[in-house]
């Protein structure tokens, strides 16, 4: 009997790292996880909240300064084995001095924010994709609920549940 040579199939990572560039992804809990890149919407409630939280966390505009906020950074709980690309994150300088060279960050970020569109709470809601890694960590963080109309409401539990930013 001829021993036949085993078939050769790409890695999750390779496999998110082939997605369409109209598709993003992640890897939760062994799974890759793909959708369509976020709606306009979507993109304007980020862009907002990145200039919000930016100004004072930042450049130190009216607030501490000190961090890096960053939008979906490539985030590797583990590298190319857990990979989450969160709305912002956000990451003191003493801990991660320099942003990386490459899209990868393997440094966990101190804070994130997640805007959850309707489709992608519909998705959690009928999945065990809530225990991310961004979830299951220490990591504080804002979990935000785009609404129809397309204002931003914060989900019960996060940091700050009175914090209403417009988009």
């Amino acid at each position: 009997m001829t021993a036949l040579p085993a078939l050769e199939h790409d890695t999750l990572y390779e496999q998110l790292c082939k997605l369409p560039e109209n598709m993003t992804g992640e890897i939760i809990n062994g799974q890759l996880h793909s959708q369509p890149r976020p709606s306009a919407r979507h993109g304007l409630a980020g862009g907002a909240l990145s200039i919000d939280i930016g100004g004072p966390f930042q450049f130190g505009r009216n607030g501490p300064g000190g961090w890096w906020i960053i939008p979906e950074p490539e985030v590797h709980f583990v590298r190319d084995t857990e990979v989450a690309v969160p709305e912002l994150a956000g990451w003191r300088r003493e801990r991660m001095p320099q942003v990386p060279d490459e899209h990868r960050f393997e440094v966990v970020p101190d804070w994130v924010c997640e805007i959850l569109s309707p489709s992608m709470r519909a998705r959690i809601a009928s999945s065990s994709c809530l225990s991310t890694p961004v979830t299951a960590s220490p990591t504080p963080g804002w979990s935000i609920r785009r609404a129809h109309a397309g204002s931003l409401r914060t989900e019960p539990g996060s940091l700050d549940a009175d914090r209403v930013a417009a988009g």
